[in-house]
């Protein structure tokens, strides 16, 4: 859709911000401030499941103005607790000042108790300049973005003082204007989170589906009409009747564990250090791996040196139990909390790597960490898992499939991704030329809730 622009324009005397609608003004946020302030310290022995709600950075994005409970925090209110100045009431705008800066929400309309946790800036407005809504939605636009990249958001601070909150540059559209506009804005960003949602749908029941193939071929095989036996095991069930079941350490030549300390990242740096970061199922993101030197390399593997086919495993951490191949024609090392598996006659290396990435393998994983918050798997308990092993040429035609169908799956994936990444910058696109004036929607009449549907 294209939208008109306004009739007459003027040098906003902002160098980055340029031209802006001629009956616009901009002024800095603090020219509207009622009330600024930030929360308490020594929160956090309060928690509490049944307590007020206690509103963090988490719960604040850079893609909507509008609060994510879906992880909240709740808390007992501590003795002595400064009570009423943190507490936030329905209009607040609510501005993270420490990590992911440039994150921000308004607070809602019926919203039950909640207090803002000390990475949080709390803004109430005298509202004679600004709407809330209107705050929001500058403070994700560009304008902010530019404010942001001066006070700390992309340099070398990682907070915000009060101060910073309170001198962010907005522009100031009639109060009736900046109502249309935010509703205009409202409208357009929930139709393209809308959008968003449904490709974020269609990944998660591709990620479904992926899984599901490999888990199915590496415990069933590719032939529905072979007989079944039971395996012996509870969470494994019947395999088909001439497999074996092994334990991992009778089909590895090497089993092969990191050395537990953090490689340097200095010097000449030319070899990739794989962290778990860098493995998902089935796929080595060398892309995003970070270098090492060769004095580093060297020293890291001297226990073994990662080879074409060598299986990389993440056994620590919130990305445990996954596995990758050694791709060919690239030296690299483990960085912290890998292992590596190199097989022995009896195994395929294909086949293990999706073995040891099937819903087979991670029940055990899930029951050797249980319920930790720092899951991490042993050597001693990773090389006695049980898994199914078809005859050899059976798993090299068990491996080629899964590769096909799960490079099909990636590829559906990374167009949804693509699209994702397309429908939010054209959202920020929107929001931007919204707030600084470049496109005139004042126009704009939000539909009936009938007419919506």
């Amino acid at each position: 859709m294209t939208f008109p622009r306004y009739a007459d324009y003027k040098d906003s005397g902002v160098e980055w911000l340029g031209e802006v609608p001629a009956h616009w003004g901009v002024v800095s946020l603090k020219r509207d401030i009622a009330f600024l302030t930030s929360g308490s310290r020594g929160w956090a022995e309060h928690y509490s499941d049944d307590g007020v709600l206690f509103l963090r950075i988490g719960n604040l994005t850079r893609d909507s103005i509008t609060l994510d409970l879906s992880d909240i925090q709740r808390v007992n209110l501590p003795d002595g607790a400064e009570g009423e100045r943190t507490r936030v009431v329905a209009g607040d705008v609510l501005f993270s000042i420490t990590a992911y800066l440039g994150s921000v929400a308004v607070a809602p309309k019926g919203l039950e108790e909640a207090y803002v946790s000390q990475h949080v800036a709390l803004v109430r407005l005298h509202q004679r300049k600004f709407i809330p809504a209107w705050v929001g939605y500058v403070t994700l636009s560009n304008i902010g973005i530019s404010y942001l990249e001066t006070r700390g958001y992309g340099g070398t601070k990682v907070q915000l003082s009060l101060d910073d909150v309170a001198n962010l540059i907005v522009t100031t559209p009639p109060l009736p204007e900046q109502t249309a506009i935010a509703a205009f804005l409202d409208h357009e960003t929930g139709k393209i989170d809308a959008l968003v949602a449904e490709q974020e749908k269609l990944i998660a029941l591709l990620k479904e589906k992926r899984q599901a193939v490999i888990s199915h071929a590496v415990t069933k095989g590719l032939d529905p009409s072979v007989p079944l036996k039971d395996s012996g095991i509870e969470w494994l069930g019947e395999v088909p009747e001439h497999w074996e079941i092994s334990r991992m350490k009778h089909l590895c030549s090497h089993v092969v564990d990191c050395l537990h300390t953090t490689p340097t990242y200095d010097g000449e740096l030319e070899y990739p250090a794989i962290r778990t970061a860098d493995v998902d199922r089935g796929i080595l993101l060398l892309d995003q791996a970070r270098l090492v030197s060769r004095e580093i390399y060297e020293e890291r593997i001297q226990r073994l040196c990662p080879m074409a086919g060598d299986i990389l495993y993440s056994r620590e951490g919130e990305r445990f139990g996954m596995a990758a191949l050694v791709p060919e024609d690239v030296n690299l090392c483990l960085g912290q909390r890998m292992m590596m598996f190199r097989t022995n006659e009896r195994a395929h290396p294909a086949f293990m790597m999706w073995l040891l990435n099937s819903d087979a393998v991670y029940q055990q994983v899930l029951e050797k960490v249980g319920g930790s918050t720092s899951p991490h798997v042993n050597i001693s308990d990773i090389i006695n898992f049980h898994v199914p092993l078809p005859p050899k040429d059976e798993q090299s035609r068990i491996a080629e499939r899964i590769a096909i169908i799960a490079t099909s799956v990636d590829t559906l994936t990374a167009e949804a991704e693509r699209a994702i990444a397309l429908l939010k910058e054209r959202r920020s696109a929107l929001i931007s030329a919204a707030v600084t004036g470049k496109i005139d929607v004042r126009w704009f009449v939000a539909p009936t809730p009938q007419e919506a549907a």
